[in-house]
């Protein structure tokens, strides 16, 4: 029985000692972990223009963040940035995680083809030609959005819009070609018009 007695006390404080150096080693691995770790994720992923399947889970935490008004979101997205060491270790990464949690998300073609300003008319609109300040993110040096930002075709007036800096090529081509037909049509129309006096 005192052997017994012995061994187990021998193999607890054992096991104790070495979860002990286990969690000591990983504390100092720098291993970070929890909303640490997925605030510094989220910072990378959103740093750059090409999303692996790894950012799932940070992207998915750091957009989850809603508050009753967009600007109190944005200032928790910003509190949760501030999680990753890195995100204030310099005046650019500051600046960069300040970008990042005013712009992420609202800097997508979808979501610039949103933008309207006004044209000529009451009631006569146009997708806007500039990029939103809040968009600065996407030309920090800390960035990688060179092949994905967005882009814009033709001019506000006649029907520009955003695109994926990958299909540039493909949709101006389609933009000149409608601009062509169009004009062509109201040549036509005025010819046809004139011809009828």
């Amino acid at each position: 029985m005192r052997r017994w007695l012995f061994t187990t006390l021998v193999v607890a404080v054992v096991g104790a000692a070495m979860t002990a150096a286990v969690i000591n080693a990983k504390a100092d691995s720098g291993i970070l972990e929890g909303d640490t770790r997925l605030s510094c994720e989220a910072l990378l992923c959103l740093a750059s223009g090409k999303k692996p399947t790894e950012c799932g889970p940070s992207l998915n935490r750091y957009f989850s963040i809603n508050c009753g008004k967009f600007i109190d979101t944005i200032r928790e997205r910003r509190k949760f940035l501030d999680l990753c060491p890195a995100a204030n270790q310099s005046p650019e990464m500051a600046g960069l995680a300040d970008a990042l949690a005013n712009g992420a998300g609202r800097c997508d073609v979808v979501s610039l083809n949103k933008l309207y300003i006004p044209g000529s008319g009451d009631l006569v609109f146009y997708i806007s030609n500039q990029i939103p300040s809040y968009c600065a993110y996407l030309s920090n040096p800390y960035t990688s959005y060179d092949d994905t930002r967005p882009v814009y075709v033709g001019l506000p007036e006649r029907g520009g819009h955003w695109v994926e800096a990958k299909d540039y090529d493909q949709e101006l081509r389609a933009y000149n070609e409608r601009i062509k037909a169009e004009d062509e049509a109201k040549e036509k129309a005025l010819r046809e018009l004139l011809g009828t006096l």
